[in-house]
């Protein structure tokens, strides 16, 4: 069974290919270019270089959100595109997950992976290991960074912090937490794409014509209209 996962959920660039229980390739850069030019020729050279062909795919997995509005659509759009073209089943991960699962696989604790969401906040989740499986202990949720502290200093364990974003927010929850605060190492921030196939290779497919990505929250121009149209009644 061969998998094609895409994350282009935020800055992290990332295309994997699984074939049952091994990993053919991976494609990872962490940096601020577009990602619709890139996406596309980076599954095209992942899958040349693994001589994999497009009808040989059993499934395609994407990175759903939370993260970055454009780079979740871009990523969903292409994923769905794919899966309808070559008649194949598509499965969504949270990209949360998708991180936690990269940095934390044998972490003896709480896992919470975060995304910046400016002003304070971070899109979160609380994750934990159990036999092996990534079980989700606390949903996926946009919530102030110091109010996310205060809320795990109730946990009786230590919590692995792993995020690209740790420089805007290890302070605040240093001060919360204290040394019940563990961050990951820089070569563990980058979610994994092989880590992606893996947790949805298994999942139940979704239906292609209603889903959609998992934003959490509207963004601020589709929060303004609705506030207008509200207005304007």
């Amino acid at each position: 069974m061969k998998v094609l996962s895409i994350d282009t959920s935020n800055n992290v660039l990332g295309i994997g290919l699984l074939d049952g229980n091994m990993v053919l390739g991976e494609y990872i850069s962490n940096i601020k270019k577009n990602h619709s030019v890139r996406v596309m020729p980076a599954i095209q050279t992942l899958m040349e270089e693994c001589n994999v062909k497009p009808d040989e795919l059993s499934k395609i997995v994407v990175a759903k959100g939370p993260g970055s509005y454009t780079g979740v659509r871009i990523g969903v759009t292409i994923a769905k595109t794919m899966a309808w073209t070559l008649k194949i089943p598509l499965s969504g991960v949270s990209s949360l997950q998708v991180a936690a699962a990269s940095a934390g696989r044998y972490f003896n604790g709480f896992l919470s992976p975060f995304f910046d969401a400016r002003r304070g906040q971070i899109y979160t989740g609380l994750y934990k290991f159990e036999n092996q499986r990534l079980e989700v202990l606390k949903d996926d949720r946009l919530v102030m960074s110091a109010d996310w502290g205060k809320t795990l200093n109730n946990l009786d364990s230590n919590i692995l912090f792993m995020s690209n974003d740790l420089a805007l927010h290890e302070e605040v929850l240093k001060q919360e937490l204290g040394s019940k605060a563990i961050f990951a190492e820089i070569t563990e921030l980058n979610p994994r794409p092989a880590e992606l196939g893996l947790l949805g290779r298994d999942k139940e497919a979704v239906d292609l014509h209603t889903f959609v990505p998992n934003y959490i929250r509207l963004a601020e121009a589709e929060t303004n209209w609705l506030k207008a149209q509200q207005n304007n009644k």
